[in-house]
Order: C-alpha cells, then structure tokens, then sequence
C-alpha cells in the first residue's frame, strides 16, 4: 500500500502543470493500483485502473485532436493505440503488461464493456438518423447511397478474393472474409460527416443536407449487410437457405419495428416519464428498449448491433423525448462508453506488424482501394442524383471518412472470426487515415459550392425559425378546467400544437360539474377534444404539399391540489404552460386560483382570459387577432404566438405599435431615430408573418397610455383576442406590470398573456 500513499503525497504543482502532468499522474495511480491488483489477485482493482486510464488518455488526446480541426474520436482511438503493445508496449513493455495483462479472466471484463459500449454506440447512431431528412432528399440520397455502397463493396470483395491466405481467419470461408471486407470498405461514419458539415455551417444547406442523408442511407444498409452476414457466419456456411433464413429475419424485424414497434416504443418513454418520480427513468427505459430489441436480433439469427440501431432510430422519432432526456443519455455514452470502447479498439491493434514491408504495402493498398471505391461510388451517385461537378466532389471527399463506424465493424469482425489480428490493424490504420484525411479536403471542397439565391433565402427564413419561440417548442402543458374559457384555452393550445405537432399533455384541474355530479358530460365537450379538433382544424388549414405532423394528446389524471398537481407535473419537462380556468379575472387583477398554478413553474407561461363570444361558443367562435408590439424579445414572442394562431385559423393579425413625441419650440414632433425604430419593429413582425403566409396589418397610436392605445385600436378595428407579451414582476401576486393589469380589467375581448 506505499505506492498510492507516495502518489497523494506529489505537490499540487503537478495538477497545475497542464495536460501532460494530469496524465502522468493518471498513468502513475493506474500503474500503482494493477501493480497491487496483480499481487492481490484483484481482478477488479486492475480493471478500474483500466478504466481510468482509458477514459484519461481518450479524452487528453480527443481534446488534443479537437483542437487541431480532427474528431475528437480519434484521438481516443489514437488514446488506446499509444497505450497498446504499438506504441507503450514498445517503449516500456512491463508499465503495459501491468495496467494491460494478458490473463483471459481479465481481457473478458474489458471485452464486456467494450460489447455493450458497441450497442450504446448504435444506439446514438440512430438517434441521431433523421429519417425526415432522408425524405427531403430522398432521390439525391438514395442515388449516392446504392452506389456509394456498391462500388466500394465490390472493390473490398474483389480485394478479399484476391488476398493471401496468410491473411484469413479462415482460408476455407474466404467468401465470408470478402462480404465482410466489402461491408467494411463501404461504410461511412455519420458522426465524423455531420460533424464537419455542421462545423462548416453547411447543415442545412442543400448539399450538406444530402451529405448527412446520404450518409444515413449508407450507414442504415452497412448495419443491415452486416447482420445478415453475422447471420451466415454463425450458420457456419453460406448457402441459399442461410442467406433466405439471414434475409427474411432481418426484413420482418425492420417491418415489425416501424409498425407496432414505433407505437410500443413511444408508449414506453411516455410512460415512464409520466408515472416515476425517481430520477432519470426515461434513461433506463431506453436503455431497456435497447437490450431487448438487440436481444430479439440475435434470437433471429442476425447481429445485435441492428436492433440497437433500430431503437435508436425509434427513440430518436419519440416526441417525448425532450432535449434534457437527450442530453442526459448523450452525456453518458459520450463520456464514459466513448473513450473506453475506442481506446480498448486501439488496444487491439498491434500497429508494431506494419514493420513487415508486405503488410505495410497491403495497408497503403488498403487505404488506397477503399479511397477510390468510395470516392467514385459517392461522385457517380452524385452526378445521377442531379448534383453539379463541385457539389458531387464535395460529396465525394465527405464521404470517404470511416472513422468510429468502420472501427466498431471491424471490432465486431474481429469478435465474430471474420478478420485476423493483422487484417483489424490494417483496417484501424485505414480508418485513422481516410477519418483525418477528410475534414480538411471536405472544408476546401465546401468552400467552393456557390449559394443559389433560393437556396439563401431557404436560408435566411430557416435562420429567423431556429431564432423563433413557437418553432422551438416540443411539449406544452395544458392547465384547464372544464369551463368554457377552459375550452378555449384548450382551443388555442391546440391551433398552436396543429402547427408543428408539438405534444400536449392536459392536466384536468376540476370536472367543472355544478350540477353536484348529477349531469355527465358529453365527449364532445371535454376540453381534450377541443384541442385534438383544434390540431386537426390546423392541419387542414396549413395546407401544402407536406404531410402534416400529428398531434400527441395525454390526459394527467391526478388527486392532488392544483397547485401541488401542476408544479409535480412541471417537473416533467414541458417548454409552454397554457393555463385556462374559470376564474381568471378579479376587480384588482388575477384571480388567486390563477397565481396558484403560475407560481409553480418559472419557465414560459400564457395565461388565457376568455370573453363574450369565445366563452359562448369556444370553440368555433372567429379569431381577430391583435398583438401589441414594442421590440423587445417579450413582445416579439407573443407576435410569434399570435402569427402561428393566426396561421393555423387562416386569420391576419394586427401588429400595434404605440409611439411617444418628443417637444421641439413649443411643437410635439417624433424624432427620426424615433420613427427608424418604429419602422424596424414592424418590418420585424411583418416579415416574421410573411415568413408564414399570414397577412398582417400595422397600426400606430402616438402620444396615448398604452393601455389606451390597446383598448382604442380593439374598438375601432372589432378585435375579439388580444396576444399579449409581458413579463412577471416579483411579488405574491401574479403581476405582469400596470399596463397589462389595465388591459386585464378594461378589455372586452379576449387575452392571452405571454409571459417569459
């Protein structure tokens, strides 16, 4: 035990000495505990220490890369490279033999880690597949994709057919050895291409749409070639029987997961988050959806890596899934799995053969093969999918990045018989080579694509989306009671959920029964389907040539006090809370019920008041939509609001600006920085609307309280809903500031306070 007392015992210097200091220190602790390890006969001490050491390295080196313009994937490849027999085994063999031993028991406890880092892996694979992006460019994708894939799957097979038998697992399954190479030769890494693509600023623009695409595609077929033929490979023999039972498993497992399984899916995450308390459940679901579907995969006879891939996809499509869930799963694999599964790849790889003059010329013919069968696989695909020369080049060098896909295939064909030890070191080699090679060949091939004036105002109106509050919306909570202004509320929530399929969960506050429980109500009355009716309405409205998004209805169910039930609910992760109950307004502003609900959420609120015709007939009374207008992100959140109502209903809206003069000789005059501003502000909503294809009329009122202005303009124009952006003031009650009460108390039309 002198050894970890020494170590403790370094000056904090060392800590302060950068990245190579932490390092060295790391190696050291990692040195000292296999050291103990080994002479206790822990295997679980030395495992640790593994851990440890490849999660520091990974990331020291994955940084390094990083900022050098590399994946930082690689340098966690390159992490397990260093401290394998290629590069520590070389310069201090006993320091790798201590933190790295040889004994079977220990490699298996490594082993299974590195088994299910590969489903996690996959897993974020296909979150991250965006199959609605694959449909946008469906024809361009599909097109490079069959022959990105084809071409370098038959150079990789011809390259298999044609390679010594010193290099075969198995000199008499040499057919399996050559599918197997041809999949790995074909295979892009979406990851490292959409990194760069997103890097570039190219994400969405027209060719990095269809790089990404096209890249899905190719990853989606690699997935599924490779578990047919771990199919064949545990068949033992390639015949038509294997290949048909290795086929139809794999297409009734595709089918089944994108039917009911979508469904099944999608119940399960919702579940969980809406009945645990505990913390993190929709992880471990996931995590479970991901093990039985990668369980059912190999009980059909094909690899588990496609069922891990097809949850992910699955769980990626789940409109539950929030961006906190995601981010909680991300930051798991990404900083534990990630470096340990690549630095254990690395490990594996004993780049100390390429002494061998052979061997290192087969590697250069390896690299070089798999650049060109790729490269003019991408290019053909491209031109026959309508790119131009430059874009089909750019294409072209994208994709010839294999990176931390083609190392999880060829660890999986090292663990199933496919590859020797020397052909996995050749293939790491290659995918360290073409991986590094890319980013700077894709950057100066993307300089080059020109921006077509249509594609730039795509651009521009895709760029004001993304800095939008409605468009960013992913779940709204639905506060109500089943009073008329409830079913307004539910109304409004649900023209507002119609526009981009934003799920909604109805949290019933009280059944509103004032007959003492004597009268049922009717379905039709309830407020749950006055909001589906709403989304439908909206759907219809839209129009267009694109299939509109569905909208995800829940009904909470709850015993608790209203205020307890909406803050328990909150916690759950919505982005909106629309509060819609019966008594909303007092004489000296919000009624007590209202304060109570808002007060147990912080984030986004928009509290609706009901009035005159809406409260009579809620849900087919007409919309004319006024939204007051100042500048600031406030008001530009409510005209956001108001817009996608209106857009949804069909309406226009009226954009209300109120100016002040100021006094020169005597005489009230506006200044010209006075009216610029007011010009910007108006040009602002109109052409958020426009954006839309919703009319918008302006309006100015000069030298009048606000509220006034407000009032007058609902009167004269015939204004039944005012959209209205305020914020919370601190205190006990629910206050929104002087002008918001004014208009609160005054309005006879109807109001929808958005409150940040």
């Amino acid at each position: 035990m002198t050894r970890p007392t020494v170590l403790l015992s370094l000056p904090r210097a060392c800590l302060r000495a950068g990245p190579c200091a932490v390092a060295t220190l790391g190696l050291s602790a990692a040195t000292a505990c296999a050291a103990e390890g080994s002479q206790a006969g822990a295997s679980d001490v030395i495992f640790l220490a593994q851990l440890i050491t490849l999660m520091l390295v990974g990331r020291l080196l994955g940084e390094v890369m990083n900022r050098i313009g590399q994946p930082s994937v690689m340098g966690m490849l390159l992490g397990g490279i260093v401290l394998g027999p290629s590069v520590l085994g070389v310069v201090w063999p006993a320091l790798q033999h201590a933190i790295f031993p040889s004994a079977p028991e220990q490699k298996a406890m490594l082993d299974g880690v590195a088994q299910f880092g590969i489903l996690l892996l996959l897993l974020l694979t296909g979150m991250e597949t965006d199959l609605k992006l694959v449909r946008t460019v469906g024809k361009a994708a599909l097109s490079i994709s069959v022959a990105g894939v084809a071409v370098p799957f038959i150079c990789g097979f011809a390259l298999g057919q044609l390679m010594p038998q010193s290099l075969l697992p198995h000199p008499d399954q040499r057919l399996l050895t050559s599918l197997f190479l041809g999949t790995a030769l074909s295979i892009s890494s979406i990851k490292i291409v959409a990194a760069v693509v997103r890097e570039m600023g190219f994400t969405r623009r027209n060719l990095g749409q269809i790089i990404v695409a096209s890249a899905i595609c190719e990853d989606s077929i690699g997935w599924v070639i490779i578990a047919i033929i771990f199919g064949l490979a545990q068949a033992g023999t390639i015949d038509p029987m294997s290949v048909a039972k290795s086929v139809l498993g794999t297409a009734v497992f595709l089918i089944a997961s994108f039917t009911f399984g979508r469904r099944i899916v999608y119940f399960l995450i919702r579940w969980t988050n809406d009945n645990f308390e505990s913390d993190f459940p929709v992880i471990t679901m996931i995590l479970v959806i991901m093990g039985i579907m990668a369980l059912t995969t190999h009980f059909i006879g094909v690899h588990t890596v496609l069922g891990a891939f097809v949850a992910g996809v699955l769980v990626g499509e789940s409109p539950i899934l929030s961006k906190h869930i995601d981010e909680q799963l991300r930051g798991l694999i990404l900083a534990f799995f990630m470096p340990v599964f690549f630095g254990i790849a690395g490990l594996s790889a004993d780049l100390t053969v390429l002494k061998d003059a052979t061997l290192l010329l087969m590697t250069l013919g390896l690299i070089a093969i798999a650049s060109f069968g790729k490269f003019a696989g991408a290019f053909i695909g491209g031109e026959f999918g309508g790119l131009t020369r430059r874009e089909a080049f750019a294409l072209a060098c994208g994709m010839n990045a294999r990176g931390s896909t083609e190392v999880i295939v060829a660890t999986i064909g090292l663990s199933m018989g496919a590859l020797t030890q020397d052909l996995f070191t050749m293939i790491v080699t290659m995918a360290v080579a073409t991986t590094m090679a890319m980013p700077p060949m894709l950057r100066w091939a993307l300089g080059r694509v020109p921006l077509s004036k249509a594609e730039k105002q795509r651009l521009e109106r895709e760029e004001h989306e993304a800095r939008g509050f409605v468009s960013n919306l992913e779940r709204l909570l639905l506060a109500v009671d089943q009073s008329p202004n409830g079913k307004f509320a539910g109304r409004l929530a649900g023209l507002l959920a119609g526009t981009g399929g934003i799920a909604i969960t109805v949290l019933p506050l009280s059944d509103g029964d004032k007959t003492g429980g004597k009268q049922e109500k009717t379905k039709e009355d309830r407020v749950e389907e006055a909001v589906k009716a709403a989304a439908e309405d909206t759907t219809l409205a839209q129009g267009g040539d694109d299939e509109p998004a569905p909208v995800d209805v829940t009904i909470r169910k709850h015993h608790a006090p209203t205020g307890e039930a909406v803050a328990k609910e909150a916690k759950k992760g919505y982005d909106l809370l629309v509060v819609g109950v019966e008594n909303t307004r007092v004489k000296n502003g919000f009624h007590q019920d209202v304060s109570h609900i808002a007060s147990a959420l912080e984030g986004p609120l928009a509290i609706v008041a009901g009035s005159d015709d809406h409260l009579k007939h809620p849900q087919q009374s007409p919309l004319h939509i006024l939204v007051p207008v100042t500048g600031n992100e406030v008001s530009r959140r409510a005209a956001d609001v108001a817009i996608a109502i209106a857009r949804a209903s069909d309406r226009p809206i009226t954009a209300l600006y109120v100016a002040t003069t100021g006094t020169s000789n005597g005489r009230k005059r506006r200044g010209f920085r006075a009216r610029r501003r007011e010009q910007a502000i108006m040009r602002d909503v109109v052409e958020m609307a426009d954006r839309h294809d919703v009319t918008t009329r302006t309006a100015v009122h000069t030298d009048v309280a606000p509220h006034e202005a407000i009032l007058a303009e609902v009167k004269q124009r015939g204004h039944d809903l005012i959209v209205m952006g305020v914020s919370r003031r601190p205190g006990d009650k629910l206050f929104f500031g002087d002008t918001a009460a004014a208009v609160l108390e005054k309005s006879p039309a109807s109001i929808v306070f958005v409150a940040s």
